[in-house]
C-alpha cells in the first residue's frame, strides 16, 4: 500500500465494504477500528485523517476490516467493551457487556448491600461495577466457565476491586455457600426457538450458553429463584435481567418461591428488562 494513501481513503473504502458485507453501522464500525489500529483516541481520529497512513497501520486496519467483515464483533476486535462508564476487557469467552444490563445496575443501587452474588458473572462486569460503586461491598462472582472467570478476575484487577470479589467455578449456586443480602443474574434466557433470530454478531461468535438454555429460556431463572430463596439473608433481594416478553413469567415464579414485593423494571427503551424481588424470611 502506498504511503500517499490517506486515513479518509481507508476509512471510506472500509466503509464500503463492510456496507456490502452487510453489517449494520459501517462507518461508525469503521471509525472505531481504524482508530484502534491507528493507536489513537477515537476523539482525535479526525485530526489525523487527512495524513498518509503507514504499511503497518494500513495492514492492521484491514485486517480487522476482514473480520469485522465476517460479524466478528468489534469488541471482540479490540478487546474491550465500555460499560457504566468503565472499560471491561471482553473476549469470546463472555458475554459482551451491554448497555441495557445497566437498568440492573441502577435497581441494585438503588438499596444499601454489604455481601453481593453474580450468578453467571462472565466479564464480571455487573460485579465490579457494583462493587466499584459501593466501596463497602464484598462479592462473589460464579460462573461454569473457567475461561470467563479468568476474565472477570483481570477486569476486578483492572478497576481495583479484586480485593473484594472472590470467583468460583460453580453450575450456578451448587459450589457457592451462602449467606447475601443481594444476588444478581443475567442468565442465559434466549428461547432455543430464537436463536436463529438473533444478529450474526451474537450468535455466530458469543458463547452459546451465556445466551440460551436450549430450551424455554426460563430454565435458568426456576434454578436460581428456587437456590436464592435459601442464600438470601431476610430482606435479601434477588435481581434478574430478562427478556421483553418474560417479565410475567418470572414474576410469577418469584412469586411461588415465597418473594415479595416483586415487580418489573423497564430499560430505557420501555422494555421489561429486570425482575425484582425480596425475601422475608426463611421457612
Amino acid at each position: 500500500m502506498s504511503q500517499t494513501v490517506t486515513g479518509s481513503q481507508l476509512l471510506a473504502a472500509a466503509t464500503g465494504q463492510l456496507k456490502r458485507a452487510g453489517v449494520p453501522d459501517a462507518a461508525r464500525d469503521a471509525r472505531k477500528l481504524f482508530a484502534f489500529a491507528a493507536g489513537v483516541a477515537s476523539s482525535r481520529l479526525t485530526l489525523i485523517l487527512p495524513e498518509p497512513v503507514s504499511e503497518d497501520v494500513s495492514a492492521r486496519f484491514q485486517r480487522l476490516i476482514a473480520r469485522r467483515s465476517q460479524f466478528e464483533p468489534v469488541s471482540h476486535l479490540v478487546g474491550t467493551r465500555e460499560f457504566y462508564g468503565r472499560t471491561f476487557e471482553v473476549t469470546k469467552d463472555v458475554l459482551d457487556p451491554r448497555p441495557e444490563t445497566e437498568t440492573l445496575i441502577e435497581a441494585a443501587l438503588r438499596v444499601p448491600f454489604t455481601r453481593v452474588l453474580d450468578l453467571g458473572t462472565g466479564s464480571g462486569c455487573i460485579l465490579v461495577t457494583l462493587l466499584a460503586e459501593n466501596a463497602q461491598a464484598v462479592g462473589v462472582g460464579g460462573d461454569a466457565s473457567p475461561a470467563a472467570l479468568a476474565v472477570a478476575l483481570r477486569n476486578a484487577q483492572r478497576h481495583g476491586v479484586d480485593d473484594r470479589a472472590t470467583f468460583v467455578q460453580s453450575d450456578w449456586m451448587a459450589a457457592i455457600r451462602p449467606s447475601f443480602d443481594l444476588i444478581v443474574a443475567n442468565p442465559p434466557y434466549i428461547a432455543a426457538e430464537e436463536m436463529a433470530g438473533l444478529s450474526r454478531d451474537v450468535r455466530e461468535w458469543e458463547p452459546r450458553m451465556a445466551l440460551t438454555d436450549g430450551a424455554d429460556g426460563l430454565s435458568a431463572y426456576r434454578t436460581i429463584i428456587a437456590q436464592a430463596r435459601h442464600a438470601l439473608v431476610p430482606g435479601g433481594r434477588l435481581i434478574c435481567e430478562i427478556g421483553a416478553t418474560q417479565g410475567h413469567a418470572v414474576c410469577g415464579l418469584m412469586a411461588a418461591e415465597g418473594f415479595g414485593d416483586v415487580f418489573v423494571i423497564p430499560d430505557l427503551d420501555g422494555r421489561d428488562r429486570v425482575v425484582t424481588g425480596q425475601i422475608a424470611g426463611f421457612e
